[in-house]
Order: C-alpha cells, then structure tokens, then sequence
C-alpha cells in the first residue's frame, strides 16, 4: 500500500507544471516593460513603465517592482502581479540603477546628471540622504554584510565605497575608464567592476584590513571584433565563485570568467549591444538585454551556451527576474 501511494503521489507530481518565473524587462526607447514566463520563455504582457526606463528591481517578496523612469525623475512602483502602477517614489535627478537592501527598504540610487547617490526610504516614499560622489554614478552595488554600498562614477573612475551607517565615503578605489557596473562575489570577499571605455574587469579584495584594495585586471580578447567594441558593463557571479558571466556590449558577446584564475575562459554569442544580465532562480539561467536587436538572450549556465532568444520592446536595457 505505501508502495503503490509513493508511486501514485510521484505520477501526480510528475504531471503538475513546473513552476515558472517570470522575468521583467525594461525596454529604454519604447519606454515600456515586457514580460516572459520562464516555463515557456513566450512574452505575457507588454505595459507602460515612464519616461526611459532602466534600472529595474522587485521587492524581495515578489510583490513590487521598482523602475527608474530616468526621464521622469523618479521610481515607478509597479504590482508585479497585476502589472498596475501604485506610487512613485523621490529619486532625486536621472536616476538609472540602484540597488535595493534584502529586507526592502532602504532603497540606494545611483543620480547621474547631479553626481549623488539618493537613499530612499521605500516605508515612509522619502529621501533618507544625499551622499555626493564623483562624476557621473551608475553602477550601484551592497555588500553581503549590508554595511556598505558601493557607486561607481563614469568620469572620475572611482569605486566609492559607502557606509550605510552614516551615510559616509570610507574608501576610494580607482579603476579604468567609465565604470558601468558593481557586483560582489556572494562570500563578499571580491568586488568586479567594469570598464566600459578601459575595456577591463577591475578585482578589488575587500577583505584586507586596511581597506579594500584593486589586486588584478581582466582584459578581453575576441578574434575578428575590434578592441575597442568590448566594452564590458552587466556582470553576474556565480553562487559558488565559480563562473563570473560579463556583458561585452557592442561587442554581442558574454565573456565567461573563470574566477579562481581570474581568466576568460569562452565568449558566448548573443544579440547586439548586450548590457545587462539577471540569473533566473537556482541559477539555470541567465537572461541578457539586446539593445540593438530588441530581444533577450536565454544562456544555459551549466552548458554556457545560448538557447534561446526573445524578442521584447525597444532597445531593452535592464532585467530582474522575480524570486522563488
């Protein structure tokens, strides 16, 4: 009898659909956000999002997500069921990425045109604080500790490594020309940055005492693509420090990173103008935005090969996938 009940559950487990994610996709020209289910990667709704939206976030619930309409001046907060706009919230001048604490709140944003970082309590929709950085900010990245927020100005190729105490610069690091992006190492011990002018990875140790410290540079190589076409930006690392997956920019590549080396070890092809990219849940997949093709592309992690491609609004910018 307990035989034939496990064989019974199985079969009805087995024919249940498996569960899907769906993945979020903000479209910078068309100034909307497409949305893909996982389980079929078939497009489900289109719906507008505000003036140039580029970052893109979901609350750590799923229930929200968080838009900067850069063109607008402010966060776009959206029910991520019923794709239905709620509230805004203040974001100071141009917001373009940011990065959101793993309780939901408080929310850090990257002001490009005025050269601050905004802290945006997501709670009360106010402004906590305005931390003035280096030229430009853009990449936007918290530390697995939760004790520092890092921006990287374009045009003071700096890595500003803020206290979320206090709202403080401890340390400076610099890097190549035009950070776009941060992302830590899930231990915390590694932070990248990409340069997208200076064509490099910067790995900066966050563990020495003194401070963190830039121990080594990635640079990238693609037979029959000009040197100055690899213009890194979008990174993700791997949940065990493995693989480190690059967006190459108008080079249409993704550069596949062996981390304990710090060498390249593949270049997967993919759509025109890559720039971001967003693991799916259990990191089966990552999912890069095209810009000039207008369509994600499906990466098979274990196989670091390209499957799929989808075709979303125009010059797709950012991408979140919701949680489990």
């Amino acid at each position: 009898m307990k035989i034939l009940t496990a064989i019974l559950s199985y079969a009805l487990l087995s024919a249940l659909p498996a569960f899907a994610n769906k993945i979020y996709v903000s479209n910078e020209k068309s100034n909307t956000v497409t949305v893909i289910q996982s389980d079929t990667w078939e497009v489900v709704k289109e719906f507008d999002a505000g003036n140039r939206p580029r970052g893109i976030g979901i609350s750590p619930d799923g229930a929200h997500l968080y838009i900067c309409a850069s063109d607008d001046d402010t966060i776009r907060v959206f029910d991520a069921h019923t794709y239905e706009a709620l509230w805004t919230l203040p974001s100071g001048p141009d917001p373009e990425l940011f990065v959101l604490h793993p309780t939901g709140n408080p929310l850090y944003v990257s002001n490009e045109d005025d050269n601050l970082v905004t802290v945006v309590d997501t709670i009360k929709r106010t402004i906590i604080a305005e931390i003035p950085v280096g030229v430009e900010p853009e990449g936007m990245a918290l530390s697995p500790d939760n004790r520092f927020v890092v921006n990287t100005s374009e045009t003071t190729n700096m890595a500003h490594f803020i206290s979320t105490d206090d709202y403080k610069i401890k340390h400076n690091v610099l890097v190549d020309q035009r950070p776009r992006y941060a992302r830590y190492s899930d231990d915390g011990s590694i932070l990248f940055v990409s340069s997208e002018i200076g064509g490099t990875i910067s790995v900066i140790d966050t563990t020495q005492q003194a401070g963190p410290k830039l121990t080594a540079k990635i640079g990238f190589q693609v037979a029959g693509v000009e040197p100055e076409w690899l213009q890194p930006v979008g990174m993700r690392v791997t949940s065990d420090n493995k693989w480190l997956f690059v967006a190459l920019g108008p080079a249409n590549r993704v550069a596949v990173i062996d981390v304990e080396k710090f060498e390249v070890v593949d270049y997967i092809l993919v759509g025109q103008r890559v720039w971001q990219l967003a693991f799916t849940p259990g990191q089966k997949y990552l999912i890069t935005t095209n810009g000039n093709s207008n369509d994600v592309t499906i990466i098979d992690v274990d196989a670091q090969k390209a499957i799929k491609s989808v075709q979303v609004g125009q010059q797709p910018w950012g991408v979140v996938v919701a949680p489990d």
